[in-house]
């Protein structure tokens, strides 16, 4: 747990406990959201096939999970963190040039 803190910049338990805890709801709640949305758009894994339906799932599932992140570390008090690590995340997936340093 230390080495994680440390990697994350935090320093008591409780915010890393909180931040797995968003971890968790987020994931599971992008994955949740996206099966309505998908039938709403009208994409059926039996109309496009495994691969291609979960291949689509995935992108739209992403920037889903990118908005639900921070709004769900707000909720939790931790929109600081989060924003910070959306960032991160973004510049990675060579979308930096969305924010300004």
């Amino acid at each position: 747990m230390n080495r994680l803190k440390q990697r994350w910049g935090i320093t008591s338990n409780l915010q890393a406990i909180i931040i797995l805890i968003v971890f968790a709801i987020t994931g599971s709640a992008s994955a949740w959201i996206s099966r309505p949305f998908c039938d709403w758009v009208g994409i059926h894994k039996e109309d496009l096939g495994a691969v291609w339906f979960t291949l689509i799932r995935l992108l739209i599932i992403l920037p889903v999970y990118q908005v639900l992140l921070v709004a769900i570390g707000t909720i939790f008090g931790q929109f600081r963190f989060f924003w910070n690590f959306e960032k991160k995340m973004l510049k990675r997936m060579g979308l930096g040039f969305l924010f300004k340093d």
